[in-house]
């Protein structure tokens, strides 16, 4: 196996320049540095990382902490962090909180003992355990997809990286609002989560929106899961009044709606409409299809990478915000026709709706 000193003999270098290439612990006059990088390649040399790792303080490796298994929705953000990583020359190691606290904390104490370089993490519900001990440990981290703005209690800042909720949420309000609904449940995330609250605060403004009241009882939390949203749907419709439209706070939860909705015969959008937000790879294949919103997963991803990687740069900069657009995505479960949902570009980047009033028709 070729060494350092054979790399070195054929670049005819020092072992330190060598180094300082492989390292990027000094500059290297570029002639130089080439001369060095195609011996590794003739020579087939590998670097010992672990060595690198000692000489650098640096393992190239980053921690990614999301509930992947429980949840799809994060499968594709973590390809999209892996994809960048990679990109990069860092590799990933991952832990599956499963949404649990505790949990939490500790798989990020076990990512942070192998000396990753930094954290992305999609914290849980109650995460006070898990910022306590990334803020204790100065552990370079984003947050991601879940945000902790507004927490005054949290210190020192982080920055995150997450995709727009209250004006996309909004937008699939007044859409239906617009086809003439006036009775629109909600069957919403997990309590305490981030995303939770600023969906039904998009919830709450697309009903101010079309001059429709708020009512408690149409908005359900479904947990962010399907068994969950299987009750919260079976609430909704158990209602005096149920809803004539129903919207689904995330993928999961969408799956569960619709198991129920098939439980009791019902049709859609002939007996109820259904709306999600979380675009996924087979909601154009129901029929009807789902109108959605959607969210751009794998580009949360890979802006998380380069937001950690700025952060690691420059350490004493100010923590930060990143928020991304979202897509509204129209199709027919809403009730439009195929021709008219064809008329609304899928995938077109979402901006915040216009005014719209009760019975002129769909924001498309």
């Amino acid at each position: 196996m070729p060494t350092m000193a054979d790399v070195a003999r054929s670049a005819g270098v020092s072992v330190a320049t060598v180094s300082h290439v492989l390292n990027e612990t000094r500059p290297v006059l570029p002639h130089t540095r080439q001369a060095v990088l195609d011996a590794i390649e003739e020579l087939g040399y590998t670097p010992n990382t672990l060595a690198r790792s000692l000489v650098t303080s640096r393992t190239r490796s980053i921690g990614l902490a999301v509930s992947a298994i429980s949840n799809p929705y994060f499968t594709e953000i973590l390809q999209g962090v892996e994809a960048a990583a990679l990109e990069r020359g860092y590799s990933l190691l991952i832990a599956d909180p499963h949404d649990d606290p505790e949990h939490e904390r500790k798989v990020v104490q076990l990512l942070h003992e192998r000396r990753v370089d930094g954290l992305i993490v999609a914290p849980s519900a109650d995460p006070r355990a898990l910022l306590a001990y990334l803020g204790r440990h100065a552990v370079p981290t984003v947050l991601l997809d879940r945000v902790i703005d507004g927490r005054t209690d949290i210190a020192p800042p982080f920055d995150q990286v997450c995709a727009e909720n209250t004006e996309p949420m909004a937008r699939l309000v007044t859409h239906l609002a617009g086809l003439g609904h006036r009775r629109i449940g909600l069957v919403a995330g997990l309590p305490g989560l981030s995303t939770t609250s600023e969906r039904v605060a998009g919830y709450r403004q697309g009903l101010d929106t079309a001059g429709l009241p708020f009512e408690d009882c149409l908005v359900v939390p479904g947990d962010s899961e399907s068994a969950g949203a299987e009750r919260a749907t079976a609430a909704l419709l158990s209602l005096a009044a149920p809803p004539t439209a129903l919207v689904t706070a995330n993928n999961a939860m969408t799956i569960g709606a619709l198991r129920v909705l098939r439980a009791r015969g019902l049709s859609v959008p002939d007996d109820i409409v259904l709306c999600c937000f979380d675009d996924f790879a087979w909601a154009d294949l129901f029929s009807p299809r789902l109108t959605a919103i959607a969210q751009p997963s794998r580009e949360l991803g890979a802006e998380a990478v380069r937001v950690l990687l700025e952060r690691l740069a420059s350490p004493d900069r100010p923590a930060r915000t990143v928020r991304l657009p979202c897509a509204f995505v129209h199709r027919t479960s809403c009730g439009c026709r195929e021709e008219d949902s064809a008329a609304g570009t899928p995938g077109t980047t979402l901006c915040a709706p216009e005014p719209q009033h009760p019975g002129k028709g769909p924001l498309s």
